[in-house]
């Protein structure tokens, strides 16, 4: 295809569209993929601080796309279930770890999630604490 003809495709396909100012275009927040998920991979490394640490952040980051929807939403509800289950897989991945301190400061981010799940208003816990949970784990994922 010559040059002139791309830009007289390109030209044909946008003009049209140079009348639609104010147009706006919906997404229901469901309709978009989820990113791709970084899980690791299960092996004999499934206890060790590394995996721990990777296991929690993907928690963290697939979990706040999911609050994005709830809050778009304004569904109280809706966060309150997803820092519960939060919670429960990070408190499961924590277990697995061969670390005590690292145990420990996964634990305080599932407490943390637990506690944000049972407040009345879960958006302040989203707004507030939510933002920096993960570094709880700085330093244990040597």
């Amino acid at each position: 295809m010559s040059h002139r003809r791309r830009i007289a495709l390109a030209v044909a396909i946008l003009l049209p569209l140079a009348g639609c100012d104010g147009i706006e275009i919906d997404v229901p927040p469901g309709s978009v993929p989820v990113p791709v998920s970084i899980a690791p991979i299960p092996s004999a490394s499934a206890g060790q601080p590394e995996y721990v640490c990777t296991a929690v952040y993907r928690t963290l980051t697939e979990g706040a796309v999911r609050l994005a929807e709830f809050t778009v939403n304004e569904d109280a509800e809706g966060l309150k279930k997803q820092f519960a289950a939060m919670a429960a897989e990070i408190a499961a991945a924590g277990e697995k770890s061969t670390d005590p301190a690292q145990r420990a400061a996964v634990g305080e981010i599932a407490d943390a999630l637990t506690e944000g799940a049972q407040r009345p208003d879960p958006k302040g816990f989203l707004n507030g604490e939510f933002a920096t949970i993960g570094q709880k784990l700085d330093g244990t994922c040597a």
